[in-house]
């Protein structure tokens, strides 16, 4: 079964980091490029990060470019969120997806930046 599981959301106040985990199993995860996205309380989904197959691309949004960082180990089947400097704008559930054929998604991970 494809699948990917997000964890390492909480609350923090701003200006606090957090490092967001994505576990893939039931594909070849290094085949494949990733993105991390979110869904804010009542907004739709905004594209956050994107990393290659290899690890050697990555691009950001302009709302986090800067201040947050993508990064992946295809031996343990998992990309990452670093996460600095958070904003209460940055306040969403935070889920990973796949691209390609056959488009997967997880549940995603709670993040709450507030003071």
């Amino acid at each position: 079964e494809v699948q990917l599981v997000e964890s390492g959301g909480g609350m923090v106040q701003p200006g606090e980091s957090l490092r967001l985990s994505c576990v893939a199993s039931g594909f070849t995860f290094s085949r494949y490029d990733m993105d991390w996205n979110r869904q804010a309380p009542g907004k739709g989904p905004e594209w956050v990060s994107f990393i290659n197959g290899r690890g050697d691309t990555t691009h950001y949004s302009d709302s986090v470019k800067g201040r947050f960082t993508i990064s992946r180990d295809n031996a343990k089947n998992t990309i990452y969120l670093e996460m600095n400097n958070l904003r209460p704008e940055d306040t969403a559930l935070y889920y990973c997806s796949r691209r390609g054929s056959g488009a997967v998604t997880g549940r995603g991970t709670q993040v709450t930046v507030s003071s």
